[in-house]
């Protein structure tokens, strides 16, 4: 493995901007210093004028292998991610077969080993009878990210509707619970309504009134009440409404909090007036919702009261999305552009880079326990990300690396680019191309 000198770059990193150097050696990085002079052969990497910053951690992709490979494999998203600045991904288990037993699960590892460039970590699913099963992580802490129960079926039919099973789970669990959370019978019944007034022929503008503010926050209002009855680590993710936020603080440092929210990057871009724009490509679940939800969304997350910027990855192939609403899968492809997205907000003055580091690199770690990650620190591991600030970035159908090869970011012109990716110290995207086909890491957490 080659070793490297990143000179004179402005590093972002815990709160604060400084020029320095950086030796990255053995896949870790072994001093960060203002100046740094080495004796031994050294790829010394000029970032003057460049941020240096920790590679994206992103808490929620589909990368839909197996089962769905006709959509997205493991190797293609993660390709993507590295493209756009994330080195490690924690994938859901809506796959089929659903990721519902430790071996299934592990099937998911095995397939990432041989293909991911990106650093992974796989979510045990619950469904309504597995919970002895899921249960099984208590014994296995520092190996997985966590549990993930649907709440609301979404996409995959994984819904967990069963009280005694949720009691079990969220009373019994040592790790994280993270929840998608709609109420499925207000979604069906708000459905049911639409149909009967105007007929199967509806289009995509009706997504968030069927999938509507009350849906989330009857659902996400359930799973806090259990967390707090129970004293489960509840992680709420893709929060879509500026009602659920009334259920989450900001009174405590994070790594104390026992309840925590993401949200991800199409609910702070997108606004329901863009389904005109863009139709079905931004048909997610939970839905995308009118302005005011944005707004409250973004002062959030600045505030603290949302916790983590993710994605919800989650590819579908361009015929599937041209389907009439009713039949049109939900899901959005974008761990490629996300920091890039970010980044076009700190070019407009919404975030700092300081709070957008924070959001995607550190909190993640501190949420789900990352060892040695998330922070560019002495003896952690070289996963860093070089940002050209000068040098913007036209997203075309040659440069998407989704296996799905579309995405509503196409002709969206970003502020800045990606110039290089590290992944655990090896240079594997430099210049706009995949560079190597060094493997990503199975990450582990504290037990």
């Amino acid at each position: 493995m080659a070793t490297y000198l990143l000179k004179n770059g402005t590093i972002i990193n815990e709160g604060i901007q400084s020029i320095q150097d950086i030796l990255i050696h053995h896949q870790r990085i072994e001093k960060i210093a203002p100046s740094i002079s080495v004796q031994e052969h050294y790829t010394i990497i000029d970032c003057t004028n460049k941020i240096i910053m920790p590679g994206v951690i992103d808490d929620q992709v589909h990368f839909r292998e197996p089962g769905l490979t006709h959509k997205a494999t493991i190797g293609s998203e993660a390709r993507a991610a590295i493209a756009g600045g994330t080195t490690t991904f924690m994938e859901m288990p809506n796959t089929v077969p659903n990721a519902l037993t430790f071996e299934l699960l592990e099937d998911k590892y095995t397939i990432a080993a041989n293909t991911s460039l990106a650093n992974y970590s796989f979510f045990m699913g619950v469904s309504n009878d597995n919970a002895e099963e899921a249960l099984k992580i208590n014994k296995h802490k520092s190996k997985y990210c966590g549990l993930k129960i649907f709440m609301g079926s979404s996409t995959g039919n994984m819904l967990v509707d069963n009280y005694i099973t949720l009691n079990k789970i969220f009373s019994e669990s040592e790790k994280l619970i993270a929840t998608h959370c709609e109420r499925e019978e207000i979604v069906r019944q708000n459905q049911k309504d639409i149909i009967e007034k105007y007929g199967t022929d509806i289009d995509v503008s009706y997504h968030p009134i069927i999938r509507n503010v009350d849906a989330c926050y009857e659902s996400s209002y359930s799973a806090i009440q259990l967390a707090n009855q129970t004293g489960a680590r509840l992680h709420i993710l893709h929060i879509s409404t500026a009602k659920e936020l009334q259920l989450f603080g900001n009174m405590m440092p994070l790594a104390m909090k026992k309840i925590t929210a993401e949200v991800c990057v199409h609910h702070l871009h997108y606004t329901a007036d863009d389904y005109a724009i863009f139709g079905n490509q931004i048909k997610c679940n939970p839905a995308i919702k009118a302005a005011e939800n944005k707004e409250a969304l973004w002062r959030a997350l600045l505030d603290d009261r949302l916790d983590i910027i993710a994605t919800d990855h989650a590819p579908h192939t361009w015929d599937e999305k041209q389907q009439q609403y009713l039949q049109a899968p939900s899901g959005v492809p974008l761990v490629q552009h996300s920091l890039l997205l970010m980044l076009d907000y700190v070019s407009k003055q919404e975030i700092s880079i300081e709070k957008m580091v924070e959001k995607m690199c550190h909190t993640p770690a501190i949420c789900f326990g990352l060892q040695e990650r998330g922070y560019l620190r002495e003896g952690y591991f070289a996963d860093i990300v070089i940002v050209n600030p000068n040098e913007k970035y036209t997203v075309t159908k040659n440069n998407i690396l989704y296996q799905c090869a579309w995405s509503p970011m196409k002709n969206h012109t970003f502020s800045h680019s990606i110039d290089k990716t590290f992944v655990n110290g090896n240079l594997v995207y430099s210049d706009g191309k995949i560079c190597s086909d060094e493997k990503g890491m199975r990450v582990s957490f504290q037990a």
